[in-house]
């Protein structure tokens, strides 16, 4: 693991839980310092696979349960689930002390590649590139397509407050594209979330403050 470990000491760890007239979505665990165990279910069963991949990449442990209105569309439930994520992770790093804050990574999934930056920077950003092909030509896969994953991965970065940036280029389908880009997205968050020793009980910004 190099200078770079998960927290030792106070443990990362929230539960979270959003209601609304479309969606119920709990979290009655999530603990960033886990070794990716999961247990989710969505009513998505793509997103299921995707989110299990996150976790298990990202060293994540992350109970999930969702239910929503999916009679009507996929969208209102997809999208509460990426804000659920992002306030239950701003939850659990706290005050960010320590952390490694800046992180990427390269994952190949046969013919794709998928490259994502996180910067826990207090600030929401969020690209989303696909090179060399449009999504027009991209059929979706299992009830489940690149909008809604591009929306959900919105939702997620604007509620944890980061910058991210994903960058897909390759020839394949679906199911490839996004498998690359949510392990991507758990091994930079992964190293994002560790916590650097030399600056342990410091916030990871020149200001003093993010």
């Amino acid at each position: 693991m190099g200078i770079f470990a998960k927290k030792q000491g106070k443990a990362r760890k929230t539960r979270y839980e959003r209601k609304s007239k479309e969606t119920q979505i709990e979290i009655p665990g999530l603990n960033i310092d886990g070794t990716g165990k999961t247990r989710i279910s969505t009513s998505i069963g793509f997103l299921d696979h995707m989110l299990t991949l996150f976790a298990y990449h990202g060293y994540f442990d992350l109970d999930l349960r969702a239910t929503g209105d999916t009679h009507v569309d996929k969208h209102h439930l997809n999208e509460d689930i990426g804000i659920a994520l992002g306030e239950a992770f701003k939850k659990a790093l706290g005050d960010c002390k320590g952390i490694t804050r800046i992180a990427s990574a390269d994952v190949p999934m046969d013919m794709v590649s998928a490259n994502v930056l996180v910067d826990l920077s207090n600030r929401a950003a969020f690209k989303f590139k696909l090179r060399s092909f449009g999504k027009a030509g991209i059929p979706d896969t299992e009830g489940y397509s690149l909008d809604l994953a591009e929306d959900l991965l919105r939702s997620f970065a604007k509620k944890l407050s980061m910058n991210l940036h994903i960058e897909i280029a390759g020839e394949g389908d679906m199911h490839h594209y996004l498998e690359a880009v949510f392990k991507a997205l758990g091994i930079a968050l992964d190293k994002a979330t560790s916590i650097d020793p030399r600056r342990t009980e410091e916030v990871p910004s020149s200001k003093g403050i993010l």
